[in-house]
């Protein structure tokens, strides 16, 4: 580390550089402004401060000031100012110099004390900065373990439910990867995908709540077990729902409006409109609310294709799967009925991804 003496006259450069010599420092010298800005850039994190004249030829003290802020702005920028001249002086501590010393230099003494003073709040600048980083990143890795953390147990949520038609859980996943892919391809942003990546497996939740008899029973649904298994959607909600009462939690479910101004964590202000609305259909003749078109969130819209496409071809204790080509004609079929024509036209858009993600993430 060095000390950067910039002043035109050689004689007081020569001065100072031997007496910082003597007092252990190394010394780099530089005749004019400019020659100061190349040593800076040369080894920017080399100097432990400049001593810096403001009325020089070629490039003056001013403007070596203003490179220096810019490019090192923890230096130190010592002004030597002229007797007389304070105000120029001040001028410079304003752009950002640190102190100032007035020549002629009588006694050399006051470089020491004013270069030590400035160097020992150099000092404590640079373990302020490094203990607010070292507090920041603490700050980043705690943010990041309450995000993962909150992130696996909606997962594992997901996955308990799933448990209870489908053991391996890794239709959840893919419904959360097919999901995201086409949120992507419906013009939704990074964030928004992310947040429906995470949340689209919790669309089934409300499964816990239904009795295994119905929801695992191999042939078709009475009326009342129909009216049952659809109770699902409700449930789900009211899982995810606020914590205050279960009576609360069922009157912010009873409408999706009340749901999407619910505040807190966005994550399961998705996830509870997920639960709540995957079973509604474009033509509005879907459950529990017979939502329509525009009506139906689009991220709802969006799981629910991803759902019965991915639900179609995967085994269940009650069906085997069918075939991903019979499965993609009835999503076409459904396109405009059952489903948002748009979000079926970007499946078949990505139907190759679409297909990857199920052999990566198989039964």
């Amino acid at each position: 580390m060095a000390i950067l003496i910039i002043d035109d006259e050689p004689g007081l450069r020569r001065s100072l550089a031997a007496h910082l010599e003597d007092m252990e420092y190394a010394v780099v010298e530089a005749a004019n402004g400019r020659e100061g800005v190349e040593a800076l850039l040369a080894n920017p994190t080399g100097l432990e401060a400049a001593v810096v004249d403001l009325n020089m030829p070629v490039m003056d003290g001013y403007a070596f000031i203003r490179h220096a802020v810019a490019v090192a702005p923890e230096l130190p920028l010592i002004v030597l100012s002229g007797v007389g001249i304070v105000e120029d002086a001040l001028k410079a501590m304003r752009m950002g110099a640190w102190d100032f010393i007035t020549k002629p230099l009588h006694n050399l003494d006051i470089i020491d004390l004013t270069l030590s003073r400035a160097l020992e709040r150099a000092r404590l600048l640079r373990e302020n900065r490094l203990k607010h980083e070292e507090l920041e990143e603490l700050v980043r890795n705690r943010t990041h373990e309450l995000e993962e953390t909150r992130r696996q147990v909606m997962q594992r949520l997901s996955r308990a439910a799933e448990y209870k038609d489908n053991e391996t859980g890794r239709h959840v996943i893919r419904v959360g990867r097919i999901s995201r892919l086409l949120g992507q391809a419906m013009g939704m942003d990074e964030t928004a995908c992310e947040l429906l990546g995470d949340c689209a497996p919790l669309h089934d939740v409300g499964k816990i709540g239904i009795p295994d008899d119905i929801l695992l029973k191999p042939g078709p649904l009475t009326e009342a077990e129909t009216k049952v298994m659809r109770q699902h959607c409700l449930y789900g909600c009211e899982i995810l729902g606020p914590l205050d009462s279960m009576d609360e939690a069922r009157r912010v479910c009873s409408d999706p409006k009340l749901v999407r101004a619910l505040e807190g964590n966005k994550q399961l202000r998705l996830a509870r409109l997920l639960a709540l609305c995957h079973h509604e259909r474009w033509d509005g003749s879907g459950y529990p609310f017979g939502l329509a078109g525009q009506e139906i969130p689009l991220e709802a819209r969006i799981v629910s294709v991803v759902d019965v496409y991915d639900a179609l071809c995967s085994d269940r204790p009650y069906k085997k799967a069918m075939p991903p080509q019979e499965a993609a004609r009835l999503l076409r079929d459904g396109a405009g009925t059952q489903f948002d024509p748009a979000v079926v036209a970007a499946f078949f858009a990505h139907e190759t991804e679409v297909l990857a993600i199920r052999r990566r993430w198989s039964d």
